[in-house]
């Protein structure tokens, strides 16, 4: 059976359980475009090693591959479709993940404006569409696939909410949108009527000229595009660009940065923030936010306040 035979029967599967898998999607149909789609039983354990491995340095990612084919391979072997599991069971030396960078209030601006100038007469919504997206991506907090998968009936514009379908650890959320965001949604949407909605309400909010869905592999590289025309470039230090994922990054900085600004208790509202952002749990939260001089700032700031008050209640 040819590998994107299985890829698609266990999409299917996995689908009609109510789990999306829209990485995976990617991830998996890569692997049968690397081994020329031939047989799955006979990819070798050196082709599954050599995909894990990536082009170029050995990456992070290579755990986030791992896992998705350990659970396609536990599919294939429970079906009969391949008699051994091929990966690899120890990992390699993994280097660290690269920090998430950080943007600037006015470099979002900027991404912003140069979005809205992609559009052209064969495509008048472009810029629309992709200065919308990163707004989602910073205004609503939300990763590229789950901005790109909203669909029309997903958009609450009475409640002002989004709805998040299953996404990753298979959650389904409702987000709600502050009144700029919302009010650049129904912006967008009075636009977005004029076009073909290939599947009515279930087709996605965020689309091509045609009504169609956008791909995943065109947005981040007209992103990068967006970027370099931001003027936005590799960090002093850095070894690669910033990505487009790193608005999430910047969207959870930014609120918890405010937070200390207006004096709030942050241990409190973190558990807030991971319900909003859709973690397993708060410690994916923790993990997630960087520290950036501007927090340093607040958090010393409010280190100072602390000690102040504790000199004070010494002397009394």
């Amino acid at each position: 059976m040819r590998t994107a035979d299985v890829i698609a029967a266990y999409l299917a599967v996995r689908r009609a359980q109510g789990v999306q898998l829209r990485s995976s999607e990617r991830v998996l149909y890569r692997l049968a475009r690397q081994t020329d789609n031939g047989e799955f039983d006979a990819i070798t354990a050196e082709q599954i090693s050599q995909f894990l491995h990536g082009p170029g340095d050995l990456s992070s990612t290579w755990k986030g591959k791992h896992g998705m084919l350990n659970s396609f391979y536990r599919f294939a072997i429970s079906r009969g479709l391949a008699r051994c599991n091929p990966l690899p069971t120890i990992a390699p030396q993994l280097p660290p993940a690269h920090p998430a960078y950080i943007y600037t209030t006015q470099e979002v601006q900027r991404l912003v404006d140069t979005a809205a100038k992609q559009g052209n007469t064969k495509s008048p919504l472009k810029g629309e569409t992709y200065r919308l997206l990163i707004l989602l991506m910073y205004g609503a907090a939300l990763r590229v696939s789950e901005a790109m998968g909203l669909q029309l009936r997903d958009v609450d514009l009475q409640a002002s909410t989004l709805l998040i379908r299953e996404t990753k650890f298979y959650k389904t959320r409702w987000v709600p949108m502050g009144p700029r965001l919302r009010d650049e949604v129904a912006r967008y949407l009075a636009k977005r009527t004029a076009l073909l909605t290939a599947k009515g309400d279930e087709s996605t909010l965020l689309c091509s000229r045609t009504g169609h869905h956008l791909w995943y592999q065109d947005v981040v590289t007209l992103f990068q595009h967006i970027r370099s025309e931001a003027g936005i470039g590799i960090p002093p230090g850095a070894t690669r660009p910033p990505r487009m994922h790193d608005l999430r990054h910047t969207a959870a900085m930014h609120r918890l940065v405010s937070w200390y600004k207006l004096g709030l208790d942050v241990n409190k509202l973190l558990p807030q923030l991971s319900t909003y952002m859709g973690h397993n749990g708060v410690a994916s939260t923790q993990r997630y936010l960087h520290m950036t001089p501007d927090l340093l700032a607040q958090a010393s700031q409010r280190f100072a306040v602390f000690a102040g008050q504790g000199d004070h209640h010494a002397q009394s």
